[in-house]
């Protein structure tokens, strides 16, 4: 799964930056979404793989510390991400006349520069704090399993969600996928 979350967002990031006709807010998002997904992905899968194949739990304090500051960093992006792509087809579908000037590159590059100020702040302070102060010393199985699926299964499916049901992604996948086929492996 981890694979297809790090392959589906790659190909989605390749699909936008390509294509000049996908250089829209919508899609500066969905890029950023897809990017936040793969950082969000990659602060625990790999090291809960490397747990499995050691058969070990162990992960140092420094390293606990980091994947919960990266964790929530990415987590509340994701959630910022989310709440302005909303934002972004509630002007496009209520304003269409006014959505080119409403939605200026400018205003999308300044909402993802304050979000970012704001959760630097903000959430890690108390959410590091929150986190710190657990008292609970065990994790249930249940908890492990919701955890993986949080992790895991929720950016595995943003690609397929929000672009791989769009036309103009669709397309534009095919075309890709179309140069890999037509040109094939690079010879050495």
């Amino acid at each position: 799964m981890y694979l297809i979350t790090v392959c589906g967002n790659l190909l989605i990031i390749l699909a936008v930056t390509t294509d000049s006709h996908l250089h829209t807010p919508v899609y500066f998002f969905l890029v950023n979404l897809s990017f936040v997904d793969i950082c969000f992905t990659s602060t625990t899968i790999p090291k809960m793989l490397q747990n499995i194949q050691n058969n070990s739990k162990v992960i140092t304090y420094a390293g606990c510390i980091t994947q919960i500051y990266f964790v929530l960093l990415f987590a509340g992006w994701d959630d910022f991400l989310l709440t302005v792509m909303a934002y972004d087809r509630f002007v496009a579908i209520c304003h269409p006349l006014h959505y080119t000037v409403i939605m200026k590159p400018r205003l999308c590059g300044l909402l993802v520069l304050v979000y970012w100020i704001i959760i630097v702040s903000l959430f890690y302070c108390t959410g590091l704090g929150v986190y710190l102060s657990s008292a609970s010393p065990q994790h249930s199985h249940s908890s492990a399993v919701a955890s993986v699926m949080y992790m895991v299964v929720t950016p595995m499916l943003n690609p397929f969600i929000y672009s791989l049901r769009n036309r103009d992604i669709k397309s534009t996948l095919k075309r890709i996928v179309g140069i890999t086929v037509i040109y094939g492996p690079m010879p050495l």
